[in-house]
């Protein structure tokens, strides 16, 4: 009888280890600067389909300070492990706000990704603009925007220009004191990190993408596309997505 009992409680161990580990459902985007959430709406929707709850951060870009705020109140509202994606100025907000223990892995999309002590800026100096750079000095305010001339071949190259114009028009100035805040303790040191390198990309050099993200230990993927590759190529970034909520490599 004792050894039916053993016999029993092994196989019901070895069951429970045989059954493969749930992937994570909840994914957090955080938008950058100059933009919206709504540019994410192909991503929402496949994300959804694939039985994903999706959550759209909508920044308010005064400071680094708060828009780590502003992700931390969408990440509390989780019910579960998350995947908190940021694109552009909101990689870097991610790496400052990722450090939750609500937050399996991050997903940076043409993003920065500061290392400890070091601002966006600092990364932003490490190179010559590309000649298609739109962003301006920062106003009589301290709200940095994006050159109209140069919205189209400069941030979204690649979709209409009606749609550019839209952008343009609909963009989110940014605060330059979130430009000059240092992120402290980076979470990718301690998060399993993916991201996307936009080839084609003209407001974040590429070269630099991939240096940070080779620092950051992050599983990279090389997307041909422009700034807003998350627009004009949705089904590509929501795989990457994916691939970080599964865990895979």
């Amino acid at each position: 009888m004792k050894n039916y009992l053993f016999l029993s409680a092994l196989l019901t161990a070895g069951n429970l280890y045989a059954q493969p580990v749930s992937a994570v459902k909840n994914v957090v985007i955080v938008h950058g600067a100059f933009a919206d959430g709504s540019g994410w709406e192909n991503v929402y929707t496949i994300l959804r389909s694939h039985g994903y709850n999706v959550t759209m951060v909508q920044n308010p870009l005064s400071s680094l300070e708060d828009d780590v705020a502003a992700t931390q109140r969408a990440l509390d509202k989780q019910d579960g492990p998350t995947v908190l994606v940021g694109h552009s100025w909101g990689g870097t907000v991610i790496t400052a706000a990722g450090n939750t223990d609500k937050v399996a892995s991050l997903v940076y999309v043409a993003a920065f990704a500061p290392d400890a002590g070091e601002t966006t800026l600092d990364i932003i100096k490490k190179e010559p603009p590309a000649p298609e750079n739109g962003i301006l000095p920062p106003d009589e305010k301290g709200f940095v925007y994006y050159d109209k001339a140069k919205f189209h071949a400069g941030f979204a190259a690649d979709v209409s220009k009606e749609k550019a114009d839209f952008m343009y028009a609909s963009q989110g100035p940014i605060a330059v004191k979130g430009f000059l805040t240092p992120v402290t303790t980076p979470a990718w040191k301690t998060k399993p990190a993916y991201a996307i390198v936009a080839t084609d990309d003209k407001s974040i050099n590429p070269s630099l993408q991939r240096m940070m993200y080779k620092r950051a230990g992050a599983v990279a993927t090389e997307v041909k596309g422009s700034h807003v590759l998350f627009i004009s190529n949705a089904a590509m970034v929501a795989q990457v997505i994916e691939t970080a909520a599964k865990g895979r490599k």
